[in-house]
This record gives structure tokens, C-alpha cells and sequence, in this order.
């Protein structure tokens, strides 16, 4: 039987939140919401839809790759700090923008400098 996409959302936010050490708010951000909207998928209450969702997705998946490049507990920081490759925004704001590609490119260089 498949899972219900409330209980989806909410168990991908809860590993973000565990596995990342993201903050609620930090989800928020990226994801153009309030906080309390976050809470409320996390405890499956709701789910994120349209560009909310679409947001959540891409930023689960920039996570994804810097699990694999940092220790987990440095990717909160990272992601809110200016980064030269994004012309100094913050790839947080990058993502909340829809811009998830130019935080994908800054990752692939991480991944394989060179390659990009």
C-alpha cells in the first residue's frame, strides 16, 4: 500500500531536520513559508503543494549531495552563509528564489572541481 504524501513530507522534513541538523526556520526559508507552516507537515497536519513543494523537493536534494561532501553538522551553516560562487548570496535564498540549479552547479564543482 502506498504511503500517503502527508506522511511522506513528513517523514522526508523529519530526516532533514535529523540528518542535516536544519532548523525548522531554515526549512521555512527555503521553502518561502512560515515556520509553523513547516511544523504542521512535519507533524502531518499538511503537505506542501505547487511551488512550496517543488522548493522542499529541491532543497532535499541539494542536502542529498552535501551529505556526501560535509560532515552533516556543517550543512547548516554552509547553507546560510554568502557563498563566492553565488556571488555571495546565501544558498538558502538561492534555493527560496528557485534558483536551485545555481546551488547544484556550486555543489557539482565541490563534487569534481573542474568538471563544471
Amino acid at each position: 500500500m502506498p504511503m500517503p504524501a502527508v506522511a511522506a513530507y513528513a517523514g522526508e522534513i523529519t530526516r532533514l531536520r535529523e540528518d542535516s541538523g536544519l532548523s525548522t526556520e531554515q526549512i521555512a526559508r527555503a521553502t518561502g513559508t512560515a515556520s509553523s507552516t513547516v511544523r504542521a507537515w512535519t507533524a502531518g497536519k499538511s503537505e506542501p503543494t505547487g511551488t512550496r513543494a517543488e522548493r522542499l523537493a529541491e532543497l532535499l536534494a541539494i542536502v542529498e549531495r552535501l551529505e556526501r561532501l560535509m560532515p552533516s553538522s556543517y550543512i547548516p551553516l554552509w547553507m546560510t552563509k554568502p557563498i563566492e560562487a553565488l556571488d555571495f548570496d546565501k544558498p538558502l535564498d538561492v534555493i527560496a528564489a528557485g534558483q536551485y540549479r545555481r546551488v547544484a552547479r556550486v555543489i557539482s564543482e565541490i563534487e569534481d572541481p573542474g568538471a563544471v
